[in-house]
């Protein structure tokens, strides 16, 4: 089965709504293993003001719903308005409805080096998800598409060639790291919550990895060991950016930024990192 032929078994309901046409959704997109979760976490208190409620008794994947899934039908209209959706999708999946609306929309983008590390672990402890080999292995899977979604090339090309205008917001995994309150300020002018400096604190605070690694609503803990095995690899794995040093040896570096240069020739879009 083609990575297409699967995106349209996963949001053939939802192509078909105009679930997101409706000015009240911020939906946010991103690669897997680029940040999802995170932002999982901080939409819904950001434009909550900062109540802790959501984050501590409602399930992520209940209180963010995803495009793809079929209980996003199931969900969606008992979420508060403004609802916040995630998504993998590219934009060329997109309904003509999500195109014409006026719901914002966040991208995140992370290094390819550290998506593909962290993916690769994730392939590891995720039940619905194949083996991933060897780390060799698993980097021929990414750098052809044989991933879930596809090439990472593809889906970043996709959205930061949109045509969504203002309504789009680019922000980085790496941005985030350095600085979560910047990050969060971005976030709130962007959608127009106009947070105070106080509840921008207090949202890094419990949006911290640590936060969010004891927190059972976001980490994975309530979903069953056959689908989630952390004895494999911890959902939550290390929350930093850079990883990739310890895993790529200098031949492979050299392989993975030769493909991904050549396939991002004649973009002109930049890159907030360096591929080498």
């Amino acid at each position: 089965m083609t990575n297409r032929v699967q995106w349209h078994c996963f949001s053939e309901g939802f192509l078909s709504s105009g679930i997101v046409s409706n000015i009240d959704c911020v939906c946010y997109f991103t690669v897997i293993s680029s940040g999802t979760i995170w932002m999982q976490e901080i939409l819904p208190l950001v434009l909550n003001g900062g109540d802790l409620t959501p984050i501590h008794t409602i399930p992520n994947w209940e209180r963010v719903p995803w495009l793809e899934e079929k209980q996003l039908a199931r969900v969606v209209d008992k979420l508060a308005s403004p609802r916040a959706l995630v998504s993998h999708l590219p934009y060329s999946l997109m309904p003509p409805s999500f195109c014409t609306s006026k719901a914002k929309v966040i991208y995140v983008m992370r290094n390819p080096k550290d998506i593909m590390v962290s993916s690769y672990y994730f392939h590891q402890m995720a039940g619905c998800l194949e083996d991933p080999g060897t780390f060799e292995e698993f980097m021929d899977k990414f750098l052809e598409g044989k991933v879930m979604f596809g090439k990472w090339t593809d889906h970043v090309k996709s959205w930061r060639n949109s045509e969504l205008g203002d309504r789009i917001m680019y922000i980085t995994y790496e941005e985030m790291v350095e600085d979560l309150p910047a990050s969060l300020r971005h976030i709130s002018d962007f959608l127009g919550c106009n947070l105070t400096e106080e509840v921008i604190q207090k949202i890094a605070e419990h949006c911290s990895f640590k936060s969010m690694q004891n927190n059972n609503m976001s980490n994975f803990s309530l979903m069953p060991k056959v689908c989630m095995d952390s004895d494999k690899s911890p959902f939550l794995r290390k929350g930093i950016a850079g990883d990739w040093k310890n895993h790529f040896s200098s031949e492979q570096l050299a392989r993975f930024t030769s493909v991904i240069s050549k396939e991002l020739e004649g973009e002109s879009f930049p890159l907030p990192w360096s591929l080498d």
